[in-house]
């Protein structure tokens, strides 16, 4: 199989808000770490990258071709105040899982102003 017969990559993702993080898990099987790329921009996650097919080292003839590749584009919005200098991914067994941990000031709901008297 080559890469021109690919199609586009839609990997299977989950957003979970917890009280501390927002929790991204997203399912890359056979995703190299050197060909993917998370970055945050205007309030979106953003993952790109590319799922190469495995390579056949002999002809071979497909009987069923199920498994989808090629590159990837995805932005994932983060309504959350959250700390990016915090931030961390990791690619284990295939499952990359982003944590971007919540801005403790901003999760105690209504934080008051005080207002000056002229």
């Amino acid at each position: 199989m080559s890469d021109d017969v690919a199609a586009e990559y839609r990997p299977a993702i989950d957003v979970v808000e917890t009280a501390d993080a927002i929790k991204i898990t997203a399912d890359l099987p056979g995703t190299d770490p050197a060909e993917l790329r998370v970055v945050f921009r205007n309030g979106l996650v953003i993952l790109a990258g590319r799922k190469r097919p495995p390579s056949c080292q002999q002809a071979a003839t497909f009987h069923l071709a199920e498994r989808t590749f090629g590159r990837f584009a995805v932005g994932i919005r983060v309504a959350a105040a959250v700390d990016l200098s915090q931030a961390r991914a990791a690619l284990r067994q295939g499952e990359l899982q982003i944590t971007l941990p919540r801005i403790a000031e901003r999760r105690r709901g209504d934080i008051p102003i005080p207002i000056e008297r002229a």
